[in-house]
């Protein structure tokens, strides 16, 4: 097994200028890695904690120079000189800092660790990182995931001029990645010229590079993406399908989820979201309601089983207690995988195979606060996901995971994964 001779960290500063974590893993063999890893705005109350200094003056307490130290400090006077494989490490990790969130080393701290160390193994093995990662899951990659791309943004990643947080479009009728990005780039430059042309607005952009012009409502949001798709020559629903990151968590309250000046209650919630699959070509619906709401989550997947993925972001925090549970309540068909939120390799790798068992779909997922690295795409060719999310085809921290996936896809001759099979209404 590999042998660990050193960790070392560094605080970096992730795509919306707060910081985060690298850590550099060598080994014995005179290999290395290193990883930076990513952080959340959207985050699920269930998800493993990121350590931040709370120092208010160092960005407004946000520094991570604690989670750094942890990585400096004990977590390389106990790790280093000891030979590990990937489990035995994160499971050693784990132990050591003996909280169930992740509390006192930080989430981002053991992360970091957990993928330098997995990329530093690659390296001593001359293989690739999506090789290393299906050896860790015990798979072999036989598919490219299908890109879900953020057209438009509201919610948290632009300010809430609506409440739900993403339309992304889906390049269904693509072959390649390299397909994929062009019928993206098509749309994206129709959407941009529609708002400049509806809204009166520059191309600025949300966190993960979507648009964000002020639409009245969710409905012209959908109807301004499916306008986009049109006046890019291509086919709502054929060619290019949507996606909706709701997010319904962050609009959802005591007395009920609140539309702008709509409030409805779950029951209502459902109805509305089932009015949008029959109207749109949504082939993906994301945290529909909110991440405590579990009353209603197996009513709204009985009711649109089949025609749009039931996707649990913070329903499920990539932590296989929820899984279970929301397999045992059938309130979802589809896992976005976020492993941030659990915090090591192995864990995730856990949480996905649970997904598996269950016959769901996986959705491999970036984060809000991204950085330049490029691991997801190589893991979310290792552990064969049905689709990525990675943003939009702007800003470099999204680009480098799309371009590494065109690499892989030269590389291997994967296919893309065949979904959507039908993509819904147009």
């Amino acid at each position: 097994m590999p042998t660990i001779r050193s960790l070392s960290a560094l605080e970096i500063l992730d795509s919306r200028g707060r910081p985060t974590v690298k850590t550099t893993v060598e080994l014995d063999s005179g290999a290395f890695g290193a990883a930076s890893v990513p952080s959340g705005a959207s985050t699920g109350r269930s998800e493993a904690l990121e350590l931040r200094d709370a120092d208010p003056k160092r960005y407004q307490g946000l520094g991570c120079l604690r989670a750094v130290a942890n990585v400096n400090g004990e977590l390389n006077d106990s790790l280093a000189g000891r030979s590990f494989d990937q489990a035995a490490l994160d499971r050693t990790m784990i132990e050591l800092d003996g909280t169930a969130s992740k509390a006192r080393f930080g989430a981002n701290a053991l992360l970091s660790v957990s993928l330098a160390f997995a990329r530093a193994v690659a390296a001593e093995r001359k293989a690739p990182l999506y090789r290393q990662f299906a050896g860790i899951a015990g798979l072999t990659p036989r598919t490219l995931p299908r890109p879900t791309i953020n057209l438009f943004s509201g919610g948290k990643h632009a300010g809430g001029q609506v409440p739900i947080q993403d339309v992304l479009i889906v390049p269904a009728a693509a072959r390649t990645i390299a397909e994929v990005l062009e019928l993206a780039y098509a749309v994206y430059r129709a959407a941009a010229d529609l708002a400049k042309r509806r809204y009166g607005v520059r191309e600025l952009t949300a966190d993960e590079g979507g648009l964000a012009p002020p639409f009245a409502s969710v409905e012209a949001m959908l109807q301004d993406a499916v306008g986009a798709i049109e006046a890019a020559g291509l086919r709502p629903g054929t060619d290019v399908a949507l996606a909706l990151d709701v997010a319904s968590s962050h609009f959802y309250h005591r007395d009920g989820y609140h539309l702008g000046e709509r409030k409805l209650d779950g029951s209502g919630m459902i109805a509305f979201l089932a009015d949008l699959v029959e109207r749109y070509p949504v082939v993906s619906l994301e945290d529909g309601l909110a991440e405590d709401d579990w009353s209603h989550w197996p009513q709204l997947h009985e009711r649109l089983a089949g025609r749009t993925l039931i996707l649990g972001d913070d329903l499920l925090c990539t932590n296989p207690e929820r899984i279970r549970r929301a397999v045992s309540a059938r309130a979802a068909d589809a896992l976005l995988l976020k492993v941030n939120q659990v915090g090591t390799l192995t864990e995730a790798a856990e949480a996905a195979s649970l997904a598996r068992a269950a016959g769901w779909q996986v959705t491999v997922s970036a984060r809000s606060g991204e950085t330049e690295d490029d691991w997801l795409a190589d893991l979310s060719v290792g552990w064969n996901g049905d689709q990525i999310k990675v943003g939009s085809i702007t800003q470099s921290e999204r680009l480098a995971k799309y371009n590494r996936l065109l690499e892989i896809d030269r590389e291997t001759g994967l296919g893309l994964v065949t979904w959507p099979q039908k993509a819904g209404n147009g």
